[in-house]
């Protein structure tokens, strides 16, 4: 029937647009433009696989682009002639007219030629020298296509490469130089993209040893095609017009910072407020130390002029998050023969104190609803050096809004509130340290954070946490960051409210064991006192590359500290009557982005994780371990309710702490294909795998040998898979993404039967209840 009812619509939808031409609309003497084709005629010595590449890219630099069609019909031309010309351009008509209308394409022989001459230019630029392209236009029933017929030779390819200079000059010296790391390769072949992008980097590479004023257009790159085999060589050399101002080197003499750009004026240059070294601080106000400055800016009175550390010094700027504008100017000296240049920098200040209030809901799997408000104050300029002093107070509540009878009566609300403190300086809090600022890419950091939370359970328990951190994080330059806490304190204690209820809850029999085993972690004072530190790692993309890495690793260890004090102590396994925990977890992330084409990337991941407890740690604590699934994990399986292992928890029935499915290591990759429809819709295809393991059982575990959570020599055999498919919608502010996925393979279920992709069946309703997980999530997963 439906298939029936498709034709019959197919068939009245063709007869109604074959009664509505629009030929009877256009103006006498004109045809609807409906496209273009381009036939290749290549040489003998040149492949099909070439020319089909070839006219796969000048298929879309043909203009003018044709109106859109619908089963061969121009509906939007015929719905642009259908409304007519509305008497208001701001009335509904003509709003409906603008948006879902299209002004005709008429055929133009003039843009056949155009187009014929456009060709030719790109097949020269990307080195198929000699080719010839020639087009006509054919008419049917006024409705007109261009075809277009490309003689296409063998591409030629770069011989050599050489770097003219005409004498022994300092800028000549600098210039050849700078041939050690050319993008013009021998036997590549010839683009003139890579050209263009060889003199950016020529003039990048001199204005990095003081050649302020060298501009790309200044360099000339001569091809010699006069050889035999298709090859050219390339001869790269100065311009005979070029300027002296660009072939001389320059050096910093003046350098002057004005902290409110916008409300000073402009004679008030020679009113310096202070002075650090040679720079000279235009601050009435004094809202600022003048050694922030001094941290910030690279230059110095006779350094050499030098791109990166102009860059890096406005970095620097930008980074102190202080400033709302950082603009910059070079001036150079009013001398005939001067080599001496004066800088500015133009500042303008946020405001120093802000205040911020945010309001979130939040839904959970173990059928509790709440919502928090935060409010977080901020002081920009506490010492008046920049650094940042930020106040964050939280509260929210969960309550129990539905879910099954057998454990609606367990699930109590909870109340959280927060408090935390992070005071920032940029500078190392160190002694007998000096900022080197020709050295460090940014400023460094140095954070101090404190906090307070509570988490009551109504009538039941209530837990306090305390933490303390202290930590550097640096920059050396544009692709390494490091990270380093070398103490994380976090104290947990808990207090029972009612012991009567907490115990009835214990003893209860029909009690979930991941719940019981939370309540008895609940009972435990713990300590964790360690240290951390994280590397990222993101290389500079080479010119014109299609690849994009990012590399991020970590380790995190604690009790090591803890276990010294104790042993001095002689309460071994406590630290002040409190048992700390041991543990030492490594962290490791490699993302990898690939621009197939300009609307489709490819994008991957690689995660692994690996805790290991000891001492008096039997498993780390769980806000160490980690979880799979979820919106940022493996997409077909809902947040921690995969792993550990084989185990299968059960989430037939609500638990009082929702999904509780933890691990001490994992492994998991993800990839992705993501297609740009338009300018607001992202279209995605994607393919997830992994899973968490334990690193050992241990007695009070609710997880038996048979259900194989310890991880092994045989964990590919638990690896969990996915796949699906995605939206997302791009705006101004927020990327929204959705995700539909399934599970392709489950490692719960027996062995041989793990692969359940011949299961797929979305007719049917348990199936799709089952394995159907809908994600809705801010930004990209990776």
């Amino acid at each position: 029937m439906t298939f029936r009812f498709s034709c019959i619509l197919l068939v009245l939808l063709s007869s109604f647009f074959m009664g509505c031409s629009v030929s009877r609309y256009l103006p006498p003497n004109e045809s609807l433009y409906v496209g273009a084709e381009v036939k290749m005629a290549p040489d003998s010595n040149v492949s099909a696989k070439t020319a089909k590449t070839v006219k796969a890219e000048l298929e879309p630099i043909l203009r003018p682009q044709p109106n859109s069609i619908l089963l061969g019909f121009p509906y939007k031309v015929w719905l642009y002639y259908f409304l007519g010309e509305p008497k208001k351009e701001k009335s509904f008509r003509g709003w409906f007219r603008k948006r879902f209308g299209e002004s005709p394409v008429f055929a133009s022989k003039r843009a056949v030629t155009t187009n014929s001459a456009v060709i030719t230019n790109y097949l020269n630029n990307e080195g198929y020298f000699r080719s010839t392209a020639s087009g006509e236009m054919t008419e049917t029933k006024r409705r007109a296509k261009a075809v277009y017929t490309v003689g296409l030779r063998k591409r030629y390819t770069i011989k050599t490469v050489e770097f003219i200079t005409k004498d022994s000059s300092v800028f000549s010296k600098n210039l050849q130089l700078t041939q050690k790391n050319t993008l013009l390769k021998e036997g590549a072949p010839y683009r003139l993209a890579v050209i263009e992008e060889e003199r950016n980097r020529i003039e990048r590479e001199l204005k990095k040893h003081g050649f302020y004023y060298f501009r790309p257009d200044y360099l000339i790159v001569k091809a010699d095609t006069n050889l035999n085999n298709h090859q050219t060589r390339l001869y790269v050399e100065l311009k005979p017009n070029t300027t002296q101002l660009a072939l001389k080197r320059y050096f910093v003499q003046n350098i002057y910072v004005i902290s409110d750009n916008g409300r000073l004026r402009t004679d008030t240059l020679a009113e310096v407020t202070g002075r650090r070294g040679n720079i000279r601080i235009i601050d009435p106000a004094h809202a600022y130390r003048p050694r922030i400055f001094y941290d910030a800016i690279g230059f110095r009175k006779g350094t050499l002029y030098s791109s990166e550390l102009h860059d890096v010094s406005l970095s620097r700027l930008i980074n102190l998050k202080n400033f709302k504008f950082v603009k910059n100017q070079f001036e150079l000296l009013p001398r005939s023969d001067s080599a001496l240049l004066d800088v500015y920098y133009y500042l303008t200040p946020l405001k120093k104190k802000t205040l911020r209030a945010e309001l979130s809901g939040v839904t959970k799997s173990n059928n509790l609803a709440g919502a928090q408000v935060g409010l977080t104050w901020l002081n920009r300029n506490l010492f008046r050096a920049a650094e940042q002093l930020r106040i964050t107070a939280n509260a929210g509540l969960d309550l129990q809004i539905g879910g099954r009878s057998d454990t609606a009566s367990k699930v109590r609300n909870f109340y959280r509130t927060s408090v935390e403190a992070e005071l920032s300086f940029p500078r190392f809090v160190l002694p007998f340290y000096k900022v080197r600022p020709d050295k460090n890419q940014t400023l460094p950091k140095t954070t101090l954070t404190t906090g307070f939370e509570q988490l009551t359970q109504q009538g039941l328990y209530r837990q306090t946490s305390i933490k303390l951190n202290w930590g550097y994080s640096w920059r050396k330059n544009t692709q390494i960051e490091h990270t380093f806490l070398p103490i994380a304190l976090n104290v947990v204690k808990p207090k029972i409210i009612d012991g009567e209820a907490f115990l009835n809850l214990i003893i209860d029999p029909t009690a979930k064991p991941q719940d019981l085993l939370r309540y008895f972690k609940i009972l435990e004072n713990r300590l964790i006192l360690g240290a951390q530190y994280n590397i990222a790692y993101t290389p500079t993309p080479k010119p014109l590359s299609k690849n994009t890495f990012v590399v991020t690793g970590g380790v995190d260890l604690a009790g090591n500290v803890a276990g010294l004090i104790a042993k001095r102590r002689e309460e071994v396994g406590q630290v002040f009557g409190i048992p700390y925990e041991q543990y030492a977890r490594f962290d490791a992330e490699v993302r990898h982005y690939r621009n197939v084409s300009p609307k489709l990337r490819w994008a991957n991941r690689l995660l692994i994780g690996l805790g290991i407890p000891y001492g008096n740690s039997l498993s780390l604590p769980q806000f160490k371990q980690y979880f799979a699934g979820g919106t940022n994990g493996i997409r077909a399986f809902r947040a921690r309710t995969l792993g550990p292992g084989s185990y299968k928890l059960d989430t037939a029935t609500t638990n009082i702490f929702g999904n509780v499915a933890f691990g001490d290591i994992r492994l998991e990759a993800n990839s992705e294909l993501r297609l740009r429809i338009s300018e607001y819709f992202e279209g995605a295809m994607f393919a997830d795998a992994g899973n968490i393991w334990m690193y050992r059982n241990y007695d009070d575990s609710f997880y038996t040998p048979e259900e194989n959570a310890v991880f092994t020599n045989q964990f590919y055999k638990q690896v969990a898979v996915g796949g699906g498919i995605g939206l997302r919608i791009i705006t101004p502010f927020v990327l929204l993404r959705l995700d539909l996925a399934v599970p392709f393979r489950k490692p719960w279920l027996p062995e041989n039967e793990r692969w359940v992709i011949n299961q797929f069946d979305l007719r049917s309703k348990p199936w799709r209840k089952e394995n159907l997980v809908f994600n809705i999530a801010v930004g990209y997963s990776f």
